[in-house]
């Protein structure tokens, strides 16, 4: 993989080295559960941001596969995720939070429930993490986003091109 411009869908090939890299690189993570409807809200949001991020940035649909995401998430400056997040506000509301505004739950019965902020203690180098969260309005078996979910999907999408804008280096 390398950081050009690109959607990546499973297969988490191994990053770019480091020590190769001039720029700092920034990572579009689309988390959640496809198979549980607003869950995979992340993984449409990555979708639907159809390749066109800039060359420095490398969006991935990582989906609920964290833990083959870590060389990514260690070998990134920035990483902004999108991620289903129940905060209690009408469905469709989008939310903005670094990590460290998460609470990290040390409950997971097993590594297939480590969620990205667990996933943070496992690298030797953390980048800064921002999390845009979607309040989900259905939670249950299916594939198609519920129809508010779905309408927020393009505001998501605008807010990570506004947030990547930010933190790159102008002319880059």
């Amino acid at each position: 993989m390398n950081t050009g411009t690109s959607t990546r869908r499973g297969g988490l090939g191994a990053g770019t080295a480091r020590s190769r890299r001039t720029k700092p690189r920034i990572l579009v993570v689309g988390l959640g559960n496809l198979l549980l409807r607003d869950d995979g809200v992340g993984v449409h949001v990555v979708r639907g941001l159809k390749g066109r991020v800039p060359r420095s940035v490398l969006a991935v649909e990582v989906g609920t596969a964290v833990m083959d995401a870590l060389h990514l998430l260690e070998d990134a400056d920035k990483v902004l995720a999108i991620d289903a997040m129940e905060a209690g506000g009408v469905p469709g509301t989008i939310y903005a939070l670094h990590s460290s505004d998460v609470e990290d739950r040390p409950t997971q019965a097993s590594l297939h429930e480590l969620n990205l902020i667990s996933a943070l203690h496992f690298l030797r180098r953390r980048p800064e993490v921002l999390i845009l969260g979607v309040e989900p309005e259905v939670i249950e078996f299916g594939l198609e986003l519920s129809p508010t979910v779905k309408t927020a999907v393009p505001r998501v999408v605008e807010e990570v091109y506004r947030t990547v804008a930010a933190w790159r280096p102008s002319g880059n």
